[in-house]
């Protein structure tokens, strides 16, 4: 298994990201600037954590790619993590999530920790756990207009006041069904604790090399939760008629869709890599979904 080790001293770098107006980041954002680079860290840090470090490299999220780190912390709840991990999966960069939110599925260490991850970083105490993202493009007319690497999810659905969609699946060149649903879920092994798990979808282990392709709300109670190999392509072509429709990647961007548009699901080149310290993924589901307690 995979520990993290800092790198050759003259070549470290970090970036920190958060989400804005908690009010811990005041005293933990210069702290955090203190300890990495009294280690020979240079840090640069994305727009929203700017307030809280006058003086510091500022680079937008968007740019992370472009400006490769050796580690990534993130201060915020899981979907600040899951706005971080787009950003700097392209880099490689292993991700410490500390939890300023509330369920944190992802973002592992509460903040009265952060002392002790760090010292667990420092002595190569830190698990890397490799996450494995969804790739989706949205083809329009024979052409790619849009497309988006997710760490959870891919959603097709309908707008708040539609009807029902269609929404025709394949998975490679086989034909699978059209749902008649509110939507069509296509999550990885990370994202079946989120929104797919919401709607009915089992929870796979993170090593699981598949998707999970869950309808939100089918018309036919028959219509489950499809579990699919992730070396395979999963298309869904929209029949929305009149109405309209919408694409969701990780619940934070996307765009409208039309008639006829094709969305082409693929696993992802890139990986996001979690920092872990002594908690299996069955302890993180005990915690967070009260399994065994009384």
């Amino acid at each position: 298994m995979e520990t993290f080790q800092f790198p050759a001293e003259g070549h470290r770098s970090a970036a920190l990201l958060s989400k804005p107006g908690k009010v811990e980041l005041a005293r933990i954002v210069p702290e955090l600037i203190d300890w990495l680079g009294e280690r020979g860290f240079r840090v640069i840090i994305d727009r929203e954590t700017a307030a809280y470090a006058r003086g510091a490299e500022v680079v937008e999220r968007d740019d992370m790619p472009t400006h490769p780190v050796d580690l990534a912390v993130v201060l915020g709840g899981d979907g600040t993590l899951l706005s971080a991990a787009r950003a700097v999966s392209r880099c490689g960069a292993p991700i410490l999530g500390v939890n300023l939110g509330s369920l944190g599925f992802l973002t592992e260490v509460p903040l009265a920790d952060l002392p002790q991850a760090l010292q667990a970083l420092e002595r190569h105490e830190c698990v890397v756990d490799s996450r494995s993202m969804v790739h989706c493009q949205l083809v329009r007319s024979h052409s790619a207009v849009a497309s988006y690497h997710a760490l959870n999810e891919v959603v097709v659905s309908k707008s708040a006041i539609a009807r029902l969609n269609h929404f025709e699946l394949f998975v490679g060149t086989q034909f699978v069904s059209i749902y008649k649903a509110d939507g069509l879920i296509v999550s990885t092994p990370t994202g079946s604790t989120a929104y797919s798990l919401a709607a009915g979808g089992p929870i796979l282990m993170p090593s699981v090399k598949a998707f999970v392709v869950t309808p939100v709300s089918p018309h036919s109670l028959t219509h489950r939760a499809l579990v699919v190999p992730d070396n395979e392509e999963i298309q869904i072509v929209i029949k929305t008629g009149s109405e309209e429709a919408y694409l969701s990647v990780d619940g934070q961007i996307g765009m409208p869709i039309h008639d006829g548009d094709h969305v082409v699901c693929r696993k992802s080149d890139y990986q996001v890599k979690l920092l872990r310290m002594d908690q299996s993924f069955f302890d993180v589901l005990r915690t967070k979904l009260k399994w065994g307690q009384r």
